[in-house]
């Protein structure tokens, strides 16, 4: 690994404030020192951070011995938790750590100890919950047990029962745990629930009218990017068509006139509530293409320097052709479009891509051409990924001449395509179309598939059932990768959607944590979120309900699988609540490289404060503080 000071310079923007600082609370602090006594007398009677860190090591270590050497009855639960505390803690207080983060967050709890007035103003409340619960933790009193859909219910003692009498038992513990859990479940409504559908096929004829169409129209995805909703005129039409809240028509008469990246297709807007601009159902889906001020506001400020300054991945330093971008050994992306019929808010590309449907930001042959002649010389090549933009919005011409190509490379074991076609315009999948891609499949050779980003189960449609099915009848696999944000990262949500997948064909392939970018920060949640969705709610689903993998994707590295703790380290806890997290690459255990430096956008008790103002109760969430 490289030195503290050559891995710093990889530390992303995290030099902005986060919007609301609260200094804490005399009592908050009483609550601290009350959780650990021993650490808080270190701390006051140390005569400095040096001497305070020795003590607390020295501390830490004891109390390590006495779990590991049975001197402490505790369940074996609590007795993992405490020991993987313990290890966190001895990492933040690290010397190697405050060299990599910067900050030292023994040094504020020193301060804090101490009196410290300035100490009490630099830190925010979210910094001390952070170390309570870390405390608490270390001595054996998580806030985990039991969850809170699981209060009142009892297990099975197996001790006392035992064959059918405890199999009947444990049967009916499952189904009262089940209830528990399905009511939350059925807080998200489906666009596949008789009464989305119908209220959609209103917005439907709504739409139709507006625009001067027709039920054949409709399904013809050349008539949705005739209208996809566009630049100025595409504003009038929205605020004609849907009602919006003051600051959503702010942001996108903001958007068009800074010429961000902005557009809505006729089918996706059908997904909202028109009449209603509360949120209460359709914050998904409006929330997926309807920028806020935020983000408007820091595009604008970086047109000049965008294709850098927005360029989270670095692809820049990943791209060894043009239209070509590879971080792996046996796979690499072609990118066969630079634009969309829609664009999502927080788009990784959002430094290249300009406009929904740019007719300029489509490659030529010549290009396309070249690109697949890389993909000749380089025999590694064993999975193809055609995205962009989104290549569906080439005629099918231009796709079949590129899986005629890539099919006649042996190497070629995948062809895969990213489109979000199925949830922006999914009569786009004509039977014509679905029979062209699968006609590149040859059993035992070569198959192709299409991976798509549903975002909630508000999204999934009867009409993207059968652009599914289409699909899936010429052998074409469909598979989701979601995009975990504050606007799905509700309890259960994503479970919601699995189910909803799963309905129509499709299967959860990736669950992302969204790029880490400053412009984002009102869709980005803390990684600790993601952490406990996957143990507390996905784990209640059927194993093929959940077959996803977690991943946050490093700069210029790739995928880092969140399940996996030995591929990262929670290093630091800043003064203003955030984490920072040492991400190994996905070459770890091949290569010596080094790792990245990544800082929450938010707290944890900001995201928890952004759930209660919308209607959550943070204690549904409160064994958060313990996903390290």
């Amino acid at each position: 690994m490289g030195s503290p000071q050559t891995i710093a310079k990889k530390i992303h923007r995290t030099d902005v404030p986060l919007q609301v600082h609260r200094h804490p609370t005399p009592d908050l602090l009483d609550q601290l020192w009350a959780e650990d006594q021993s650490i808080y007398k270190i701390l006051r009677t140390s005569n400095d951070v040096e001497e305070a860190r020795k003590r607390l090591y020295q501390y830490l270590n004891e109390l390590e011995w006495r779990y590991r050497s049975g001197q402490v009855e505790l369940h074996p639960l609590l007795e993992a938790q405490a020991l993987e505390s313990i290890r966190v803690f001895k990492n933040i207080i690290s010397p190697r750590n405050e060299e990599l983060s910067g900050y030292s967050a023994l040094s504020y709890l020193w301060r804090l100890a101490h009196g410290d007035e300035k100490a009490m103003d630099e830190v925010d409340e979210g910094f001390v919950l952070e170390m309570i619960h870390l405390f608490k933790a270390i001595n054996g009193r998580p806030d985990i047990y039991p969850a809170r859909y699981a209060q009142g219910l009892e297990m099975v003692d197996f001790s006392k029962i035992k064959g059918r009498e405890a199999g009947i038992a444990r049967s009916k513990y499952l189904d009262k745990l089940f209830e528990r859990v399905w009511e939350y479940i059925k807080r998200y409504p489906s666009g596949l629930d008789p009464q989305v559908i119908a209220k959609r096929r209103e917005n439907r004829r709504r739409i139709l009218e507006y625009f001067g169409g027709t039920e054949d129209d409709w399904r013809d995805y050349q008539w949705h990017f005739k209208h996809v909703i566009k630049g100025r005129k595409g504003v009038e039409h929205l605020k004609n068509l849907a009602k919006l809240t003051e600051e959503e028509a702010e942001a996108v008469e903001m958007a068009v006139k800074f010429r961000i990246p902005f557009g809505i297709t006729p089918y996706y807007l059908h997904l909202f509530d028109l009449d209603n601009a509360s949120r209460k159902e359709d914050y998904q889906v409006r929330f997926q293409v309807l920028p806020p001020l935020h983000t408007v506001v820091e595009m604008a400020a970086h047109r000049s320097d965008r294709e850098y300054f927005f360029d989270f991945m670095g692809e820049h330093d990943t791209s060894p052709h043009p239209l070509i971008t590879r971080r792996y050994p046996m796979i690499a992306i072609l990118k066969a479009s630079n634009t969309c019929p829609q664009i999502c808010v927080y788009c990784q590309r959002n430094w290249e891509i300009m406009e929904a449907l740019d007719p300029n930001a489509l490659p030529t042959k010549k290009a396309i051409d070249a690109a697949i002649d890389w993909f000749a010389q380089h025999p590694s090549m064993k999975d193809v990924l055609i995205t962009g933009g989104d290549p569906f919005v080439l005629k099918d011409d231009l796709i079949e001449y590129m899986l005629r190509r890539l099919s006649e490379l042996d190497h070629v074991v995948h062809i895969r395509i990213g489109t979000r076609f199925p949830v922006t315009i999914p009569f786009r999948f004509t039977n014509e179309t679905a029979e062209m891609l699968g006609s590149f499949i040859e059993p035992g050779k070569r198959y192709v598939s299409i991976v798509t980003h549903v975002e909630s189960a508000y999204e999934v449609t009867p009409e993207m059932a059968e652009a599914v099915y289409k699909l899936r009848r010429n052998a074409v696999h469909v598979y989701n990768q979601q995009v975990f944000t504050l606007w799905n990262s509700r309890r259960f949500e994503t479970a919601a959607l699995r189910i909803a997948l799963k309905k129509v064909g499709i299967d959860p392939y990736y669950t992302f944590y969204p790029k880490g970018k400053w412009e984002h920060k009102d869709y980005v949640v803390p990684v600790a979120r993601i952490l406990q969705e996957r143990k507390e709610e996905a784990r209640l689903l059927p194993g093929m309900f959940r077959t996803e993998e977690p991943v946050f994707n490093v700069p210029r590295l790739g995928k880092n699988h969140l399940r996996a703790w030995q591929d990262h380290e929670l290093i630091m806890i800043r003064p203003d609540g955030r984490r920072v997290y040492l991400w190994h690459p996905w070459e770890k255990n091949i290569q010596l490289v080094d790792p990245y430096i990544y800082t929450d956008i938010v707290s944890i008790k900001h995201y928890l404060d952004r759930l209660e103002e919308l209607g959550e109760d943070p204690e549904d969430y409160k064994s958060i503080w313990y996903y390290y």
